[in-house]
């Protein structure tokens, strides 16, 4: 006899495929085998005494301050241990008890329904302007052409094109110059018909630009004002196009001056409630989310987001992380941009892990390896 431990890590389904397990057991063995860890804040005391027990009655177990089980305080911060069977029987609980756990059944259920994706796209960067925060992106029309089909053989799923810098303090660009920026690569695009070998998306939040790209065969918008504007809404609902909301405190202009938080996950979460909401009172059918890393953000709060993106997952939407050599990698280890690679791997590697299905990078080859060298080791 020999015993093995696995990893906490590794696709538990594919595991017990191998092993011969029947399809219903391989369901019901690995909602046992994927752990959530949920912190419950401003949770009734009376509730968190519930909870705790019924949580430790199936298996489950429910972390609680000191003084709880005398209602020391009239409400607690808790941190609810349980893998995906033990949410799914605590949901039904807790439906029938009182002090706000009804509400919580309803939140647990979410958490339990949620299903990851193995598939991660890769959205390359081009920039049709001239002070985009990484020179080795910022390119012209043929240069840009050629690029775009270098991404293509090395693996890009999508390509998102950008005519303005969306950096910390960029100067703004008026929808003119914007255009004149975007409009030669649109029409070569168009041209050669480059749209039928990979998918284009346009980073801009101009409705003018936009409809040029979807006329130019663009099926993405990138807007990181998260549809802000209901003319862009009326686009996206118009050519069935995908949209990406992201999430962003204030502009570029002002989004880094002392950004701050009570709960950087409360607020985005409200956000994409809200706009997402927004966009479907449009029409609009396929959205993605992107918790606009460097957008407004301390440090701290890039770090939470990353770390927290699961939550996001209960949306049911799609998840879109750039980090691409932004500067928090600088704060964490002092580089310039070109030195940034490494680190952005890191990150997008860890995005993925927390849910994240589209990745937005400089480094197309090198992003595509470290996912092909992260999958081999989770299967």
């Amino acid at each position: 006899m020999r015993v093995e431990k696995l990893s906490n890590e590794i696709n538990i389904k594919e595991a017990l495929q191998k092993l011969g397990v029947d399809a219903g057991g391989i369901t019901i063995l690995a909602s046992k085998a994927t752990m959530h860890i949920l912190h419950i804040y401003d949770l009734h005391v009376g509730a968190a005494n519930i909870l705790k027990q019924d949580a430790l009655s199936i298996g489950a177990d429910l972390a609680v301050p000191r003084g709880t089980v005398v209602a020391a305080r009239p409400k607690v911060d808790c941190i609810l241990i349980a893998n995906t069977k033990q949410l799914k029987t605590l949901a039904k609980k807790e439906l029938a008890q009182p002090f706000g756990l009804k509400e919580l059944a309803k939140k647990l259920k979410e958490f339990a329904q949620v299903r990851q994706t193995d598939a991660v796209e890769i959205m390359g960067i081009i920039n049709a302007n001239d002070d985009s925060f990484y020179a080795q992106s910022r390119l012209k029309e043929k240069e840009a052409i050629q690029t775009i089909e270098t991404m293509i053989e090395e693996g890009a799923d999508i390509i998102d094109i950008g005519a303005v810098s969306s950096r910390p303090n960029a100067p703004s660009v008026s929808v003119e110059e914007e255009l004149a920026r975007i409009e030669p690569l649109l029409r070569l695009i168009k041209e050669e018909k480059l749209y039928e070998k990979v998918k284009f998306s346009c980073d801009s939040y101009e409705p003018k630009v936009l409809q040029k790209a979807l006329e130019s065969g663009f099926g993405i918008v990138n807007d990181i004002t998260g549809l802000q504007n209901d003319e862009v809404c009326k686009l996206c609902a118009a050519y069935n196009a995908t949209a990406v909301i992201m999430h962003m405190r204030g502009t570029p202009q002002t989004m880094q001056k002392n950004p701050y938080y009570e709960n950087v996950i409360e607020d985005v979460y409200d956000f994409f409630i809200k706009r997402v909401e927004k966009a479907e009172s449009f029409g609009v059918k396929k959205i993605v989310l992107d918790v606009g890393i460097g957008f407004g953000k301390r440090l701290e709060d890039n770090i939470k987001l990353l770390s927290s993106l699961e939550h996001f997952l209960t949306l049911g939407k799609p998840l879109l992380v750039g980090a691409s050599r932004k500067s928090m990698i600088d704060k964490i280890s002092p580089s310039s941009v070109e030195e940034r690679l490494s680190g952005t791997l890191v990150l997008h590697l860890e995005a993925v892990k927390n849910g994240a299905s589209i990745l937005r990078v400089h480094d197309v080859a090198q992003h595509l390896q470290a996912l092909k060298v992260l999958q081999a080791l989770h299967t």
